[in-house]
């Protein structure tokens, strides 16, 4: 099976979004693989013997997509960015439920370096990060979204600049200034 164009899924979203559920049943097979991989660079991330699996991620974020009523879908990249959010999501409340991340527990450094995208450390804190992630949106909103598009949602510069609606050479600058500035956060939260 050949894997759909971008055109086709943002069709497909453009429809949903005008109350179409034939698009919706169509779309989500052609999506699948693609969240799949997503919840599976997450789940790679984790601590070994975590209770969520790939799976489990992907029909949770499944679910609270398609609940999603009122949102102007854009195209593919939006999509994906947003699917990204919702297992960003799951997987912080997740930690919190099962008290991961207490009193430091288990916190490791966690690094943001680009060659995580393709080989990511397991183990990371992710209630840490998140944390640090709201602290940074605080600060500048964009980069934040960046980081979560970027790192957590493996969306290329290209893809993330057409979320943003921004230039490619923005993402960038701001994928790096974010990159250190919650190094800076993530240390200095070791350090206390």
């Amino acid at each position: 099976m050949t894997s759909p164009s971008r055109q086709e899924v943002s069709n497909l979203l453009h429809a949903w979004r005008s109350g179409d559920r034939a698009a919706l049943d169509e779309l989500m097979p052609l999506v699948y693989g693609e969240l799949r991989r997503l919840a599976h660079q997450y789940m790679v991330r984790e601590r070994g013997g975590h209770t969520l699996q790939t799976t489990a991620l992907v029909n949770e974020a499944y679910l609270r997509l398609v609940d999603l009523h009122s949102i102007k879908w854009q195209d593919r990249a939006h999509f994906f960015g947003i699917a990204a959010s919702f297992m960003r999501r799951i997987l912080v409340d997740h930690a919190r439920a099962r008290k991961y991340g207490k009193r430091g527990g288990h916190a490791r450094r966690v690094s943001l370096e680009e060659d995580m995208l393709a080989a990511p450390e397991a183990g990371s804190d992710l209630v840490r990060l998140d944390a640090a992630l709201r602290a940074l949106s605080e600060w500048d909103a964009r980069k934040a979204r960046v980081v979560e598009l970027r790192f957590f949602g493996g969306l290329t510069v290209e893809e993330t600049a057409e979320v943003l609606q921004v230039s490619r050479e923005t993402v960038k600058r701001d994928w790096r200034l974010a990159k250190t500035w919650l190094l800076c956060e993530l240390t200095e939260g070791e350090a206390g």
